[in-house]
């Protein structure tokens, strides 16, 4: 009996397609250079619109090779808790404010 036992395949592990006749789609290797000199290259569809910047794995910021970085003078100041704070209140009325609350907590733990 053993020997007329039935093989197969695991499910899901592989697959009964070739790629005989396959072929990919058109790439193309773009270029990208930090300021240290790293060289990245990254490939991209051949029809894909490419970054003109590119974040590398260590984390810098490289240039398209043969490319120039682009200016972005839209590009807004990052504005901290603080200067988000002065936008809605002055500096006096944050003192009242911080001496308000400093005699509400003197009142109530001096019981």
């Amino acid at each position: 009996m053993s020997d007329r036992s039935l093989r197969g395949m695991r499910l899901g592990s592989q697959s009964m397609e070739t790629e005989n006749g396959v072929e990919p789609a058109p790439r193309q290797r773009v270029e990208y250079r930090t300021k240290d000199g790293e060289s990245v290259s990254v490939m991209f569809a051949a029809e894909a619109e490419i970054p003109p910047v590119w974040t590398t794995k260590t984390g810098h910021e490289a240039i398209l090779v043969n490319g120039e970085k682009p200016e972005n003078p839209n590009e807004k100041h990052v504005r901290t808790h603080w200067d988000m704070l002065m936008e809605r209140r002055s500096a006096e009325e944050l003192e009242e404010i911080l001496q308000q609350r400093l005699d509400f907590y003197k009142e109530r733990h001096a019981i």
